[in-house]
C-alpha cells in the first residue's frame, strides 16, 4: 500500500469520528434543551398551588417565629418549642387518625383512646 494512502484512510477516520462526535453532542443538546423546556413547564404548572389547609399538620392561626430567632435563643427555649410543636403534632395526627377510623366504622386503637 502506498504511503498516501494511509494519510487518507486517517483523515477518513478522524472525519467520521468528529462527526459522530457532532451529532451525539446534538442529540445530547436537544435533549438536554426538551429537559430544561419540560422543568420549566412543570415550575409553572406547580408554582401556583398552594398548600391546602387540611392536609397540613401545623395549625394557620399558630403564631410562627420569626426567621433567624433560634439563632439567638436558648437551648432550653428552643428544645421546649420543639417538644410542644412535637407534641401537637402527634396530637393533631391522633385526632386525624381517630376521626378517619370513626367514618369508616373501624375499631378504635386502644392507644389512641383517651382515659383522661
Amino acid at each position: 500500500m502506498p504511503w498516501w494512502f494511509w494519510i487518507l484512510l486517517w483523515i477518513a477516520l478522524i472525519a467520521l469520528s468528529l462527526l459522530l462526535f457532532l451529532t451525539l453532542g446534538y442529540s445530547l443538546y436537544r435533549k438536554f434543551i426538551a429537559t430544561v423546556h419540560e422543568l420549566a413547564a412543570a415550575g409553572e404548572r406547580f408554582s401556583n398551588l398552594s398548600p391546602s389547609p387540611e392536609t397540613s399538620d401545623v395549625a394557620a392561626t399558630e403564631p410562627q417565629p420569626e426567621p433567624g430567632s433560634a439563632v439567638f435563643a436558648s437551648p432550653e427555649q428552643m428544645r421546649h418549642d420543639y417538644l410542644t410543636a412535637k407534641a401537637f403534632r402527634q396530637e393533631a395526627r391522633r385526632q386525624r387518625r381517630v376521626k378517619r377510623k370513626a367514618e369508616r366504622g373501624q375499631p378504635q386503637s386502644l392507644d389512641d383512646i383517651e382515659f383522661r
